[in-house]
């Protein structure tokens, strides 16, 4: 399933977008961003409560398909800058991370 079609499906709300037709093809869920670096795969959806500049550089080194953040959190500025300029998918959702991960389980 693309980052679209999932975006689409869980109804998220797009921060910044990248490329939509990037292939998802699993879920990893994570806040301490040195445990994402090494558990999380290429092609993942990356679910996570952090909102700073740091959430794209992680993204872009695990070549994740997208980020969604959990919980209403707000990107800063400066990570939606980078975000934008590394092209990294990022949506936002009201939902919690488990709801999100069960919705992309059904998903995938």
């Amino acid at each position: 399933m693309t980052v679209n079609e999932v975006a689409k499906r869980l109804a998220l709300t797009p921060i910044c977008l990248g490329d939509a037709e990037k292939c998802v093809t699993g879920c990893h869920i994570g806040d301490l961003l040195s445990l994402v670096m090494s558990k999380a795969q290429s092609g993942d959806a990356w679910i996570t409560i952090q909102g700073n500049i740091n959430v794209p550089a992680v993204a872009s080194l695990t070549d994740c398909a997208m980020v969604i953040i959990a919980e209403g959190i707000k990107l800063d500025e400066n990570a939606q800058n980078r975000a934008e300029q590394e092209g990294i998918s990022i949506y936002s959702s009201p939902k919690s991370a488990y709801a999100l991960a069960c919705e992309i389980k059904e998903c995938l």
